[in-house]
Formats: C-alpha cells, sequence, structure tokens
C-alpha cells in the first residue's frame, strides 16, 4: 500500500452475457482489494449489450455498472471487446486502468495485484500484460462459442493437457509476432484478457473495437513506450469458458486483419488493393455444404484523449448505474 500512494486504480471487466461469473469477480475483488485493503478505488463492469442478467448480478455485487452504448452516445454505437475497453476509459478515472475478462472460472485477487504491482512499484513501466498457463478442458458444461477472444476453455470435463487452451495464440498471433514483430516474441500470451496500464498512455493510442484489440494495443504501445516499457506477470493458471473451432476462425480473421492494418500503416507492406476481409467457412447440411459468409475487418477507435477534447462529457446525467 505503500508504493501505491496517491495513485488510483480502476479495474473494469468488460461483459456480454456472464451472468454465471462476474458476480464472483466483482464481490471477490470488492472484499478482498476495496473493504479489507483499499487498494482498488473504482470497480466499472460494461455491460455489452448482454441479454442475460450481467447488469442486475454484477449490481447487486458491488460493481458501478455502466451499459456500453450509453457512454459517448453522440458517436456511432460500435460492437466487439475493444469497443468496450475503450469507452471504460471515459468512464473511470483511475492513474492506472487494470482490464480483466468477465468469465474467469478460478479468478482470485492475486489477478488484479499481480497486474498493478509493477506498475505502483516502477514508474518506467507503463503496461503490463498476464501470463499464466492455459489448460484445455474437454467436453464443457456446454461446448459452445461463449468465451473470451483466445478459445480457453472453462472447468467442467476433463483437461486434455495443461498447456494446451490459447489455440490462436499458438496457430495465428504467436506466428505473426514472431514474423513481423519479433521484439515482441517474448511475450508468452499476447492475446491475454488480463492487463494493465497508465491512464496517459492507454489513452494516447487507438482501439481495435473487435477480438484484435489485444495484439493491437501490444504492437502500438511498444512503438510509443518502447519494449523496456512493457512487462509481463506470470498469474498461474487462467481457466475460462470453452470456444468453437469455427469462432476461433472468425477471431483469428480479425487478428489477422489487426495485424495487417499495423503493417500497412507503418508502410511495411503495399498493395494496389487492400485484402479481401471476408471469410467464408462451411456448415453441412442435408444437401451438401452451406457457405457461411463473415466480415473480418474490424473497425477501430481513434486515442481516447482526441475524443475527450470534442465531448468532455461522455455520459449523459444519471446514466451511469451505481
Amino acid at each position: 500500500m505503500a508504493a501505491k500512494g496517491g495513485t488510483r486504480i480502476s479495474v473494469v471487466l468488460p461483459a456480454q452475457n456472464e451472468e454465471e461469473t462476474v458476480g464472483e469477480i466483482v464481490r471477490t475483488i470488492r472484499r478482498a482489494l476495496m473493504e479489507r485493503v483499499p487498494l482498488v478505488d473504482e470497480l466499472v463492469v460494461i455491460d455489452s449489450r448482454s441479454s442475460d442478467d450481467t447488469a442486475l448480478v454484477a449490481t447487486a455485487a458491488g460493481a458501478t455498472v455502466v451499459a456500453q452504448d450509453d457512454v459517448l452516445p453522440a458517436l456511432p454505437p460500435l460492437s466487439g471487446k475493444g469497443e468496450a475497453l475503450w469507452k471504460s476509459l471515459a468512464v473511470t478515472t483511475g492513474d492506472v486502468v487494470v482490464f480483466v475478462d468477465a468469465d474467469l472460472r478460478n479468478f482470485s485477487p492475486h489477478f488484479v495485484t499481480g497486474l498493478v504491482g509493477p506498475l505502483l512499484a516502477d514508474p518506467s513501466l507503463a503496461y503490463v500484460k498476464a501470463c499464466y498457463d492455459r489448460p484445455l478442458i474437454e467436453g464443457g458444461p456446454d461446448g459452445g462459442p461463449d468465451g473470451g477472444p483466445d478459445g480457453d476453455s472453462g472447468t467442467g470435463g476433463c483437461a486434455s493437457a495443461p498447456t494446451d487452451g490459447g489455440r490462436v495464440t499458438e496457430l495465428v498471433a504467436r506466428p505473426l509476432l514472431n514474423m513481423c514483430w519479433p521484439e515482441l516474441a517474448g511475450f508468452m500470451q499476447p492475446l491475454a484478457g488480463e492487463y494493465a496500464g497508465r491512464r496517459s498512455v492507454l489513452e494516447s493510442v487507438p482501439f481495435v473495437c473487435g477480438y484484435g484489440v489485444e495484439l493491437g494495443l501490444l504492437v502500438d504501445l511498444v512503438e510509443k513506450v518502447g519494449l523496456d516499457g512493457i512487462a509481463q506477470v506470470d498469474l498461474g493458471i487462467r481457466e475460462h469458458s470453452h470456444q468453437s473451432t469455427a469462432a476461433l476462425g472468425r477471431m483469428a480473421a480479425q487478428i489477422i486483419d489487426t495485424a495487417w492494418s499495423r503493417l500497412h500503416r507503418r508502410g511495411l507492406v503495399s498493395m494496389d488493393e487492400p485484402p479481401s476481409t471476408e471469410l467464408v467457412q462451411f456448415s453441412r447440411t442435408a444437401g451438401g455444404y452451406r457457405p457461411l459468409r463473415y466480415d473480418a475487418q474490424v473497425p477501430e477507435r481513434p486515442p481516447m484523449v482526441e475524443v475527450l477534447r470534442a465531448d468532455p462529457r461522455p455520459v449523459p446525467s444519471g446514466e451511469v448505474d451505481r
């Protein structure tokens, strides 16, 4: 606590249909890091158009819940995890902002303290990423595509291997980083959904709205603060929801689109025509196969500092559910 001094710390949970897990995460943070030890000053859940009781559960557990579309309402609404993270910067006040996925099934306070500690201890650091083992659990409760961006698995069923989760990382993100940004090859979980940063730095970079947000932040921040300004912390084991292979394919396509946009922006690739962003997947039917077409191109928001200069009141009066 001595290292905290006057630093304000905000914890943000982006959540969409996470009524089963968000409440316990919020209660744990409140008990351990706000009431028992006053480390966290602000705990905010950004509700991304949930159709279940995510907002009610999070509110009852003690979080401030903000509907994603209520933030900066003058802007056209966009979708995706990155949109929720970006908008959280407009409704939080912490000098340090910690992002934690709302579907963790093995959450404990060290997911927050492990990320905050390096930033409080070392003023030269701007951004801290988590790393951990990602067990792949076979035969989960529903086997459906209801998890985070990297295909981690839940706790039901039997583990096939302690480190076989994170399939999009191993098959897409890691090869991309090693090929195009070798200075980032040492990050063990580049798509980890748990990370923390100084507000001044987070507000100075764009946010990809979809599942490329983690890769985009890592690439943009190493350019802004240098490799010495970024750290990673081993948080042990991370368990959360299953993803279908098809869902992982769509996520991978968004990550590839994000990588291409960064390469193009820096003049590292040049094409007369931009690459296709259509992803075609296939579903078997009685008559053969049916093509399923998806647009993998993801929009991105500009640095928040630019937006807040133009719109200093991000949420209409009375619309924050506290």
